[in-house]
Parts: structure tokens; C-alpha cells; sequence
């Protein structure tokens, strides 16, 4: 209860305070709503404020949209006060209520009957709707969107073109989304769909987001010097399409239906001076002006009919006709453009009415295609449109000079070269060249004809003894070329000594520069080629004027890796002379190759690694030098950067014993080559030592097969030098050779006894001096005679120390010769027969003479050259003297020499017997046929060697 007092309280009190304030409420608000632009205009009546309180309102929601105080004047003529309002929402979404009040300063009336504005979500308008629709906005606004749901269904989703965007409830079948920023639509507009719950699409609504007009550049021309033509840039897209959204133009106030798209032009029919183009659309209109007059503003239209009267070799001449009678009192500048295979020029041409001129320096055999178009010469504007081409070909004309060129393939063969012409050089199609091959001194004279196709002809200097002019033309169906001339000397230069550069390609070309030469009258020849080739290469040369050092060497051959050798000639009437030789690449590249034939040498722990150097071919850059890598697995190891190209060896010192493998590596300035790969497994150096020793006995054993095949072969020759034949001896006196039976009776005073001894000793074995028994009688013979003492030979055993008891009896032989056999049980004694040493006496001059006709003997035949010394002492000689059987033998037979092992030996007394045995005796005679030799060497047997050489020699087996 005290409450309701309070409130009623409060009640009065707020009616007292309005009574006291006496402003009255608004009377008769009225609400108009323009819904296109969303503007809501409030009027009302109340004759004495000026500032009023409006609050707008969401119907169903009560959700205050707008509270604010205003100030608004009364309108005089209607007595009214009237305010509008711009609603961020479309009018249509929802319902809104509007009251006003009256307001001075803190007082304030009573707040006028609310007015509400109906929205069309009520419950009579069940279907779903979406606002605004198809409305146009331009570029960078703001913009809200409502969707009005069907009655009985629920809200999904409000998506501006593919986003969907959080929305805001206005009431219960009212939802809104807000687009700030948007940009340019596409031709069909921008979609707003409105979803269910279900994501169906219940309602949508399109928007043209664009630009109003902004066209640039009015000009304003004539062409038939009455009329008037205007163009225009359209300038930035509006991005509004459409009919009612298109952009509209007007010129001076008439309309230009033709201006569409990229076409902006409009005509009128007079000559104004003044011009006005408006542009409108939809969000706007943009206004031109230009002004200007008709002399100035001059452009002639495109030249029609053109035609060549009169075509050459190297001019013609082109006419045309004009549109308008008007040009031919207009002074007219034109230009004719001019194209050809090769190039395409511009002429420009002047004159009253201008329709023909002349074109020079054309190309004989050449087809052009030309066209002309025009300007006002005074106070020039612009040029005209061009006119359609016109084609036309000139006629033929005689070539040009060949440019010729001697080549050398090499010191006596090479080649006169000349460059094929060019279709700007043949002037038609050539049919031969004709070379002419000229002696002056020799007055002869020689001419050949060559197809089309060719461009050299072969020559050899070494066939020709003086110097000749070579002259090259050049025939096509219009005439003969001027000649080119060359002369080949009787003596080329030597090229060796020309030093030669390198250098460096700049991206354009290979740049030369040289220092003048005197004997240049005529200027100067590079030439150029790839330094790989070696025969048929394809040589390129330019020509230099005299005054000029220098010179940029450019080709469409120049390929990467490639290297090509320059050379620069000095010209003169008489010859040329080479000056100097650059060596280049275009691009250097890495080697395309390893090196070749790489391999390794073990020196003890040192390991020489020798290769080849890359062929030219394959180097594809200047090789800098080499890299010497140790390879262990996949990771290399740095030994040694060779920088001199030329060394191609390596020794890596200081190895242990192991296995190695090294990767050697040339490099250019591009960079280093694959690697060639060698391995090596280092053992002990003996194993060397000794195969160097075994390769040397090897070396000396060829040889020695060599010399005695060749001493073989030339065996009568080493015979006749070191062993000639020994004539047979001739005794004095004349014998009587009797020829007959052989009796072979063993002679009585020699004999050879076998001795077996029953106590044998074979430590202790000799050849020991029995004397003969007196069996046929007592040695009182004289000691001459020529019978050969008899001597007989038994083995025994030799005690020791019983040297002297078994010396022989001064009647025996003076010393004997013995040899022990060795054998089982049995030893053969031989007996020596010889005369005593004082029978050499008489034979001590007589000296055979050896006969070269005559074959040597046996082996071990020497013939003798003095007697032994005799001694004082009277010998005992054998009892008889032994004649030789008659007919018994045809000569004599010479005997090997044997050495003295006779116990005797070492006895006293036996200086003569050693002096007297040991030499070979004749058969038929007693006497020595070797003389004694005292020296060592005369007591050797002679050995098995010698015999083999001499049989060798001899040819025996």
C-alpha cells in the first residue's frame, strides 16, 4: 500500500511539473517513408518550440533505433515542422514507432501519440521476402540487408555472394546483415540469399555495386573540312551494365546513341567551335568541354586506289585518290611506308592536293608492299588513317662484286673462297660464277665456270712458279657481276712465328683491336674458324677499312664451348699479310672429357701419375691446369693444383705400402671436369729390384742369342779371322806312299797293359811308369833314332811319401804322363810313346807354313813352332827302331796333349822327361808336333767352349 501512495505521489508531482513548464505536446504527426532512398520524413504541428526530442522505435521489439534532439524551424507557408531521417535499414524489414516532444531547455512536454510505420513482416504477409532489391550503390558503401521469413518456418543463414555473415534479429520473422566496403560487382550484380533451417533457399535479392562515369580527352576534329567528329575516353570502368544502368552520352545537348564500349566518338554535321559532352548514369554525371577552330583541327581520311604506274629496278612511283574534292586545295604532308623481306622504311612526302610520289632506293628483284597516309601541313594536327597496302616487284639488275677470300688448308693446298651473295646482292637469281685463274708473268691464262651452289675452288701453290690473280663474277639473267680480285703469291708467308692472344667474348661479339699497319692500303681481313677443324672448315671473314684498329667479330655460329681462331690481315693490291691471331670462346664450359691415358708408376714409396693432355676438341674452354685429388670412398682429398696446362705429371711422394687411388681433374674457367680415376696398390721395392735385375739378365741373354746368330751366320768369316786353317806338315825327303792293306797289328813297344790290383785303395790312385823288360834286346841304340821309346802304364795305389822309392831308372823315359779313370775295378794304363828330347835337335827350324786352302784338324791341334831344349846328358833310346807300316797311313795324325800326373813328376832330376812328354807325336814320325810350353796355359786342357765355338765355327755337330 505505501507503494501504490508513492507512485501516485510521483504521478501528481510529474503533472504538476508539466502544467507549470506550459510547453505543449506536437499535434498531428504524420510519417511519409520513401523507400527507394530509405528516407522516413516526420511532420508535425507546434507553433512556439524549436527543438524537439525524437526517439524511433522497433515495433515488435520496443528496441530503441533512434534517440536524438533536434532542432527544426516551423515552416511558414504550412505552419508545420518537418524532419527526415535516412534508416541504415530498408523501411520494408520491420515496423517502427516515432513520437515526438517538444523541448526548451530542461523543460520538456509531454511525448505526442506514438505513429508507427507499418514493415512488412506483419502476420497478413506470410511470404519470405528480401530488401532491397536490385538496388544500384556505388563503390566503397555501406549496406544492409533484411530477410523476412515465411510464416511458420525458422531462419538459416543470410550469405553475401559465397559468405555467410553473422545476422542480427529485428523481429520475430526479421533478420539483417550489414556490408561495409563493397566493391565492384560483376555484370549480373552481387547475390544476397536468404536460408532456412533446412539450408534451403527460401529468398534473395541482387545488388550493382559500381562507378558513376569519369570520360577523359574530348577531342573534336574534321575530316571533310565541314563536318565535326568527336572522341572521347571512356575512362575507368563503371562496372554497371544494363540498360538502365549504362552510361549515357550527350554532345551539346544531342544525343549519341553510336558511343558504346571502346567506340567513343559523336559527329555532328556543322562546325561549332564549342563542344559539351555529358556523361550520366545511374550514380552520377561527368561533363567535357572543347573548343577549337576548323584549321586547326585538320585530319585527312586514308588515301583509296592506290596504284604503281611505273616500276624499275631501283625506284617506281605510286599514286592515289582523295574522297574529298576539298584536299586539293589543303598543302598536305604524307608519308609512304615502305616493306620488304629485309626491312621496312618510312619517306615522307609534301605538296598542294598530294596524291603521287616517287620511291628510290629500292632493291632490284625485290617485292615491296606499301601504304601512304596524311596531315594537314599547316598548323598540323594529326596523321590520317593509313591507306591499304599496295604490292608491287622491281625488276632485275646485274650482281654485285664477289667478296673473295684465300684460305690455306694447309702449307701448299688451300682454297679461294667467296661469300654466296645475298638476294639484296644477287639482284636476281644467279645462275654460275666464273673464275678466272691469271698469270701475268707466265702470260696464261685459265677460266672456269662453276654452278650456283659452289663458292670455292681448290687451288695447290706448289704447282704454280709464279703468282696469280684470281677474278670471281658473278652472272644472273640481267648481266655479269663487276670482277673480284685476289692475288695468290709465288712464296706464302711462314705463319709459326705470328703470336697469338686470346680473348674474351663481351655478349655482343669478340672485340679486336690491333696496332696500324703501313702495308694496309686496302685495309684490313679478320678471318675466322673453329681451331678443331682440320680439313673442309667452315671459314667466316669480315673486311676492316684502313682507318679503323678495330672491329666487333659477330656471327650467328658462334656456339658455346667451341673455341675459334682469329686472324687479322693486312690488304694491299700486291698480297696480304697476317699480322697477329687471337684464340676465343663464346661461352667456356667444363671439359667434356677425363683426361686420357691416365697412369701410374711406383718409384720406390713415390708414385709418378702421367697423362695426356684433353684433345681440343673436347676441352670446351682454355685449360687452366690440373687437380690431383687422393679418392678415399666419395670424398677427395687436394694433393696438388698444377697451374701450367702443359705439365702432365704428378709424383705424390712419401707413400706408405697400401693401396691408393687418385683422381685427376682438368679445370677451365668454367670449372673442373669429371675426374679421371687411376688405382695403385704400392709393394716392397725388392720385388722391383729384383725384376729390374731379372729384365736385365733377360736383355744381356737376347742378347747374346743375337751376337751367335749373327757369328752363325757369318761363320766362314770368324773362321777365316780367328782360326785359319793349318797346312799339313811336310817332311823333307821324299816318301814313297805305297797304297795296301792295313795291318793292325798292335805295335810291340806299345802297349797298354790292364792292371788289376788286388789291394785297391781308391783314395790313392795314379798312373805309374812300369819299364819295359829287355825282350828284344839291351838299349845300346844310339839315342837318335827315330823309333819312339816305349812306355808302359799301370794303376796303383800311391802310398804316401813313396814318391822316391818308385823313381824310374835313368834308361826310362824321362817322365810320364798319367791320368786316372775313375772305375770299378779296372784301370786302363796307357803307355806314351815318344823319342828322347834331344831327337827335337834337328827339327828346331823347320817351321810348317799353314795353308788357308787346307781344313784344320781335330780339335785341339796346334802346330808346332820350336824344339825342346835337350839337355847335355846322353838318353837311352829304345833297342829298335819301328818303321811305319808301308801304306798305312796318307799323312799324319795329329794328338791331343795330356797332362803329367806321373808320380815322376815331383821327382828330382825330372826337368827333361817333363820337357820331353806331354806333347802329341805324328804316327810316322818320333818328332814333337807341338813344341813345349812352359807357361801354365800350355799345360791346360783345352776347353769344352772352345771346342764347341770352333765346332760351331766349323759347322760340325
Amino acid at each position: 500500500m505505501p507503494s501504490l501512495y508513492f507512485c501516485i505521489l510521483l504521478l501528481g508531482l510529474r503533472v504538476t511539473e508539466s502544467q507549470a513548464s506550459g510547453l505543449a505536446p506536437p499535434q498531428q504527426v504524420r510519417l511519409d517513408a520513401d523507400k527507394e532512398t530509405q528516407k522516413l520524413s516526420v511532420t508535425w504541428e507546434d507553433g512556439h518550440a524549436s527543438t524537439f526530442d525524437v526517439e524511433i522505435l522497433r515495433t515488435e521489439l520496443m528496441e530503441i533505433v533512434l534517440n536524438e534532439t533536434v532542432g527544426v524551424t516551423e515552416d511558414q507557408s504550412t505552419g508545420k515542422h518537418q524532419w527526415n531521417w535516412t534508416s541504415p535499414v530498408p523501411l520494408e524489414c520491420t515496423s517502427l514507432s516515432v513520437k515526438v516532444r517538444s523541448r526548451d531547455g530542461q523543460d520538456v512536454s509531454e511525448w505526442s501519440s506514438q505513429q508507427i510505420l507499418p514493415g512488412f513482416d506483419l502476420p497478413d504477409n506470410t511470404d519470405s521476402q528480401m530488401y532491397p532489391e536490385g538496388k544500384t550503390v556505388p563503390v566503397g558503401s555501406n549496406m544492409t540487408f533484411c530477410c523476412i521469413v515465411e510464416e511458420g518456418q525458422q531462419f538459416g543463414s543470410l550469405c553475401y555472394k559465397d559468405t555467410c555473415v553473422k545476422e542480427n534479429m529485428l523481429s520475430r520473422r526479421t533478420y539483417a546483415i550489414t556490408m561495409t566496403n563493397q566493391g565492384p560487382s560483376n555484370p549480373s550484380g552481387t547475390n544476397v540469399v536468404c536460408s532456412n533451417e533446412k539450408k534451403m533457399i527460401i529468398t534473395g535479392a541482387v545488388v550493382f555495386v559500381g562507378y558513376p562515369p569519369l570520360p577523359s580527352d574530348l577531342v573534336c576534329e574534321t575530316h571533310d573540312l565541314i563536318s565535326v567528329d568527336c572522341q572521347w575516353s571512356k575512362g575507368r570502368d563503371t562496372y554497371l551494365f544494363g540498360k538502365t544502368r549504362q552510361t549515357y552520352y550527350t554532345l551539346n545537348g544531342r544525343n549519341c546513341p553510336k558511343a558504346r564500349n571502346s567506340n567513343m566518338r559523336c559527329g555532328l554535321e556543322q562546325w561549332d567551335g564549342n563542344w559539351t559532352l555529358v556523361a550520366r548514369n545511374l550514380l552520377g554525371e561527368f561533363r567535357l568541354t572543347d573548343a577549337a577552330e576548323l584549321g586547326h583541327r585538320v585530319r585527312p581520311v586514308a588515301p583509296v586506289n592506290l596504284t604503281t604506274p611505273e616500276v624499275y629496278s631501283w625506284n617506281a612511283s605510286v599514286g592515289w585518290l582523295w574522297k574529298y574534292n576539298g584536299y586539293e586545295r589543303l598543302s598536305l604532308i604524307c608519308q609512304v611506308q615502305r616493306t620488304s623481306h629485309l626491312n621496312s622504311s618510312t619517306q615522307t612526302y609534301t605538296g598542294y592536293g598530294l596524291n603521287t610520289v616517287v620511291l628510290k632506293d629500292l632493291q632490284p628483284d625485290e617485292k615491296y608492299s606499301v601504304k601512304v597516309r596524311c596531315g594537314s601541313q599547316k598548323n598540323f594536327w594529326k596523321w590520317g588513317e593509313w591507306s591499304l597496302p599496295l604490292s608491287f616487284h622491281t625488276k632485275m639488275d646485274r650482281p654485285v662484286a664477289p667478296d673473295i677470300w684465300l684460305w690455306m688448308d694447309s702449307d701448299n693446298l688451300g682454297r679461294v673462297l667467296w661469300k654466296p651473295l645475298t638476294k639484296s646482292e644477287s639482284h636476281g637469281q644467279i645462275s654460275d660464277y666464273e673464275v678466272i685463274l691469271w698469270s701475268p708473268e707466265e702470260n696464261s691464262q685459265q677460266t672456269l665456270t662453276l654452278p650456283q651452289s659452289v663458292y670455292s675452288l681448290p687451288i695447290n701453290v706448289t704447282d704454280r712458279g709464279s703468282k696469280v690473280t684470281v677474278t670471281v663474277t658473278a652472272r644472273n639473267p640481267a648481266g655479269v657481276s663487276p670482277p673480284a680480285n685476289i692475288v695468290i703469291p709465288r712464296h706464302l708467308p711462314d705463319a709459326e712465328d705470328t703470336t697469338i692472344s686470346k680473348v674474351a667474348f663481351n655478349g655482343s661479339g669478340f672485340p679486336l683491336s690491333w696496332v696500324a699497319h703501313a702495308n694496309a692500303s686496302c685495309g684490313y681481313v679478320v678471318d675466322w674458324y673453329n681451331t678443331s677443324c682440320t680439313q673442309d672448315c667452315n671459314v667466316e671473314w669480315t673486311r676492316v677499312a684502313a682507318d679503323n684498329t678495330n672491329t666487333m667479330v659477330q656471327s650467328g655460329n658462334f656456339f658455346a664451348g667451341v673455341r675459334y681462331t682469329f686472324s687479322l690481315y693486312a690488304c694491299s693490291s700486291e698480297s696480304t699479310v697476317l699480322l697477329e691471331r687471337w684464340h676465343g670462346y663464346m661461352q667456356e664450359l667444363v671439359p667434356s672429357r677425363t683426361v686420357p691415358r691416365l697412369s701410374p708408376n711406383q718409384e720406390g714409396s713415390d708414385v709418378q701419375l702421367t697423362w695426356d693432355q684433353i684433345p681440343l676438341e673436347h676441352q670446351r674452354g682454355f685449360i687452366l691446369g690440373y687437380t690431383v685429388y687422393l679418392t678415399n670412398a666419395s670424398h677427395l682429398t687436394l694433393l696438388a693444383n698444377i697451374t701450367d696446362p702443359q705439365l702432365t705429371n704428378h709424383t705424390v711422394r712419401n707413400l706408405v705400402l697400401g693401396s691408393y687411388k687418385f683422381t685427376v681433374k682438368a679445370y677451365t674457367a668454367a670449372g673442373e671436369d669429371g675426374g679421371a680415376i687411376v688405382s695403385i696398390s704400392l709393394e716392397p721395392y725388392t720385388y722391383w729390384l729384383i725384376m729390374e735385375i731379372l729384365v736385365a739378365l733377360g736383355a744381356m741373354t737376347c742378347l747374346l742369342i743375337v751376337i751367335t746368330i749373327a757369328c752363325y751366320r757369318k761363320r766362314k768369316w770368324v773362321k777365316k779371322a780367328f782360326y785359319p786353317e793349318i797346312p799339313e806338315p811336310k817332311l823333307p825327303g821324299e816318301w814313297g806312299i805305297t797304297q795296301g792293306t792295313l795291318d793292325v797289328k798292335p805295335s810291340p813297344h806299345s802297349m797298354v797293359h790292364i792292371v788289376e790290383d788286388s789291394v785297391w785303395d781308391s783314395s790313392k790312385e795314379a798312373l805309374v811308369t812300369v819299364p819295359e823288360e829287355d825282350e828284344e834286346g839291351t838299349g845300346d841304340e844310339a839315342a837318335d833314332t827315330d823309333e819312339p821309346a816305349s812306355l808302359r802304364y799301370y794303376n796303383q795305389v800311391v802310398e804316401e811319401g813313396s814318391s822316391s822309392q818308385r823313381r824310374p831308372h835313368a834308361s826310362d823315359s824321362s817322365a810320364s804322363s798319367t791320368g786316372s779313370m775313375d772305375s770299378g775295378h779296372t784301370d786302363v794304363t796307357y803307355t806314351g810313346i815318344q823319342t828322347s828330347a834331344c831327337s827335337l835337335a834337328p827339327m828346331a827350324h823347320f817351321q810348317p807354313q799353314p795353308d788357308a786352302s787346307q781344313g784344320v784338324g781335330g780339335g785341339g791341334y796346334r802346330p808346332q813352332m820350336q824344339s825342346a831344349s835337350c839337355p847335355e846328358e846322353p838318353q837311352t833310346g829304345p833297342e829298335e827302331h819301328l818303321q811305319p807300316p808301308e801304306g798305312s797311313f796318307g799323312g799324319y795324325q795329329p794328338q791331343c796333349s795330356w797332362k803329367q800326373d806321373s808320380p815322376e813328376a815331383d821327382g828330382d832330376g825330372g826337368g827333361l822327361d817333363q820337357a820331353c812328354l806331354g806333347s802329341p807325336t805324328s804316327v810316322t814320325s818320333s818328332q814333337f808336333l807341338l813344341p813345349y810350353d812352359t807357361s801354365e796355359e800350355g799345360k791346360e786342357h783345352p776347353s769344352s767352349a772352345s771346342t764347341w765355338f770352333h765346332n760351331l765355327l766349323t759347322g760340325k755337330p
